[in-house]
Formats: C-alpha cells, structure tokens, sequence
C-alpha cells in the first residue's frame, strides 16, 4: 500500500469535486465550474505547455463566460514564471494532505455523527455561514462514486458538517465547516476521524484533503493528527483590468 503521489492526488481531488464541463484541448484542461470556486473553474496544464499555449487557455476559459485562471501545480514552474511575466496575480496557495485512513479511523455514537446524503437543510445552513454556497453544495450532487456527508454533533447540537467522495483506494474529504461556538472544542478532530471510519468503511486506504495554507488552525489539526503534505498548488488570475 503505497502512499498517494501528486498525480494521484491531483485525479482525486478533480473526480471528487467535479466541474459542471470539462473541455480537453491541446496540452490543457478547461473547466467550468457554474459558481462553484476556483477549483472547478480553471485552466490546468495536462502536458507541457509554452508561453505561445497560454493565450488559447485564456481564450478557452473566457468562452466559459468565466475569467482566466489556472491552477499552477508542483512541477508547473515554467507556466508560473510566464504567468507571473504577465501580470496575473497568485491566489489561494493550497496543501494537499495525505494519511492512512485506518490510522486516523474512529467510531462515534449514532447521537454525535449522523451521515446523511442528500445534506439536509441544517448542514446547508451551516455551509452557507461558513461561505460554502449552493454552487458548492450542487459540485457535491455531480460527484460519482461513494459519496456521502457528515452531521457532527457536540453537546446535542449540529456542529460541524463535511462531505466524502470515494475514488479508488482514496476517500477525498471537502468542505469541512465548523461553526464558529464549537471551534476549539473538538469538533474538527472528530470530523477527520468520523471521515476517516466512513473511508475505511467503504474500503478506502487513503483519506487526503486539500487546506488553504493560510489557514494555520486546519493545518496544525491537520498535521496533529499525523496528515503529511503530499503536493501543492496554487492559481493565478486574470490581471487587474484585463477583460
């Protein structure tokens, strides 16, 4: 049981948290995400590309109706240089994180974690405070495969709420919400764990999940709890002013 490179990683994290429409042409991928982030509504470089490619990604992505952006990956050095010459500005640096899911793997009573598909109207409430919108909720409804969301419950009160995709060994966890009075009471912790026993459950090896490095809180969880980064990536948008 090998642990999950970057590509692997890279496939997962795009079959997990689809786009509305994905175009292949030449040496990228378009897609496009509907509303729901930047995730689902970028350019990525499937082979190398040159500075003379980036135009007709540029192009591709505008056809969208949606503004250039590309997720720049490990590896994607010479894209990121041209990029920068440009003028496009670097959003959202990401980690992507990986463990054992059998390491991390906890049981909880039915009373604190409720699985629940389709999410029911208190995990969109508490999504909805935490900026997962209803684009979001519907990159959630395209994903194929085991799938599932989690309610976690503290002191008898809806707490937390995540979603799980299944694809191959790994189990991908997204959008991760806890509400603001049960932070720093366990909530998150719980919720990797109870996500965890969901991917073993199904028969995954691999749980792994993509941060914001910014957010330094979800990182020491997540680096408490023995999750090592794997990969990482970033965008660049469209300069300021460009149409």
């Amino acid at each position: 049981m090998t642990c999950p490179n970057a590509s692997e990683l890279f496939t997962a994290l795009g079959t997990t948290w689809p786009a509305a429409r994905v175009i292949n042409t030449g040496p990228w991928q378009l897609r496009e995400g509907l509303g729901g982030g930047q995730r689902v509504s970028s350019a990525i470089a499937t082979s190398p590309v040159t500075e003379n490619d980036i135009q007709a990604a540029i192009t591709g992505m505008r056809a969208f109706g949606q503004p250039a952006l590309f997720m720049v990956r490990d590896g994607d050095g010479g894209l990121d240089n041209w990029l920068d010459q440009k003028g496009f500005s670097v959003s959202g640096p990401t980690a992507l994180y990986v463990a054992k899911a059998s390491d991390l793997a906890q049981s909880y009573p039915m009373t604190t974690i409720i699985p629940a598909w389709p999410p029911l109207a208190i995990q969109r409430e508490i999504w909805t405070e935490g900026g997962v919108n209803d684009a979001r909720v519907a990159v959630m409804h395209r994903a194929d495969g085991p799938k599932t969301s989690l309610i976690v419950r503290i002191d008898d009160t809806p707490s937390a709420t995540v979603f799980l995709a299944k694809t191959g060994p790994i189990t991908m966890l997204h959008a991760l919400e806890v509400r603001p009075a049960n932070r720093r009471r366990g909530a998150g912790e719980t919720t990797v764990r109870a996500a965890a026993k969901w991917a073993v459950d199904q028969g995954a090896d691999w749980l792994a999940l993509a941060v914001i490095k910014a957010n330094a809180a979800a990182n020491a969880l997540y680096q408490k709890l023995g999750m090592a980064p794997v990969a990482s990536y970033h965008y660049r948008r469209t300069p300021s002013g460009a149409s």
